[in-house]
């Protein structure tokens, strides 16, 4: 396209949208909202990106030092491990919740006698605060008191206790999480199941065709943007990750999200770093939607 035709083009979009005076009138309406959300989300991101390519500290703002936070966070063990368990858990937490979600979204989409009080019984573990439902397994997993680490230690799954080993307690926390947040991909996943027409199915079974290619041929395809959805959803706000790991391990689980409290909060000896690590965050989870948004093609799935 060459320039003249570019500027004709930018203005002829101009003239159609500020030249009809309803839609003149709909921006001005919307203009304070949005610089609202300029003044309260943009400028705290933008100042948090300065902070973290300046030595600073909580009462005064240090010298540009460039990068330098950055290279010093990625030498962090506190950060590498905060990095490590957050991935692990971000991946094997929301692979786990989409299967058995699913199957359950497949289940109770099914006309049964008591269907509905089936899908409010399966919400329940939703419905406990994070906070709450981390307290009540750490009991579980007590070493002497719980039942969860005298009944592994019995069969011999185990020989420690649970929450005295990072390993075992980043595997609780996974399970906790898909105890608590599998019902919530499972409403997602019902919600697009209910879309698709029951004509299609009939017109699947007249052709002659199985069960399994029913579910991939056509549940499968319907609901890929409902599943990209859910899965972003889940994704994001697995990624950010911090009052489970701090409540149910008692601050011993690191995470990004913790790394960045304990950094600019708790200790405030490296509050340069927790800065560069919130900006990483951001930045990181930024990518992981467009990746979702256009790598995945949910803008194409949704917008059929």
């Amino acid at each position: 396209m060459s320039v003249a035709a570019e500027k004709k083009r930018r203005g002829g979009f101009l003239k159609r949208e500020f030249g009809d005076p309803e839609r003149r009138t709909a921006y001005y309406m919307v203009l304070p909202a949005l610089l609202i959300i300029l003044i309260v989300a943009f400028f705290p991101i933008m100042y948090a990106v300065v902070l973290s390519l300046t030595q600073s500290t909580v009462v005064q703002t240090g010298p540009f030092v460039g990068v330098a936070n950055y290279v010093e966070m990625f030498q962090n063990p506190d950060f590498l491990e905060g990095l490590t368990n957050t991935v692990v858990f971000t991946v094997v937490s929301v692979a786990l919740e989409f299967l058995i979600g699913l199957g359950i979204a497949l289940a109770i989409n099914q006309a049964f006698a008591g269907r509905g009080l089936v899908r409010a019984a399966i919400l329940v573990p939703w419905a406990f605060p994070t906070v709450i439902s981390a307290v009540m397994w750490r009991l579980m997993f007590q070493d002497q008191v719980g039942v969860i680490n005298y009944v592994v230690n019995t069969l011999g799954i185990i020989s420690q206790p649970i929450l005295s080993d990072r390993t075992l307690l980043l595997i609780a926390a996974i399970g906790v999480d898909v105890w608590k947040t599998t019902p919530f991909m499972a409403l997602l996943l019902l919600a697009g199941l209910q879309t698709i027409s029951s004509d299609v199915y009939e017109a699947a079974r007249v052709d002659g065709a199985n069960v399994l290619q029913r579910f991939f041929r056509i549940t499968l395809p319907l609901l890929k943007g409902t599943i990209l959805v859910a899965v972003l959803f889940r994704t994001l706000d697995s990624y950010r990750i911090f009052d489970l790991f701090w409540a149910m391990s008692n601050r011993e689980l690191e995470s990004l999200s913790t790394f960045v409290y304990k950094s600019v909060r708790v200790s405030q000896l490296l509050f340069a770093q927790g800065n560069a690590a919130s900006v990483f965050i951001f930045v990181t989870s930024f990518l992981l939607a467009l990746f979702f948004i256009y790598g995945l093609g949910m803008q194409t799935s949704t917008e059929e």
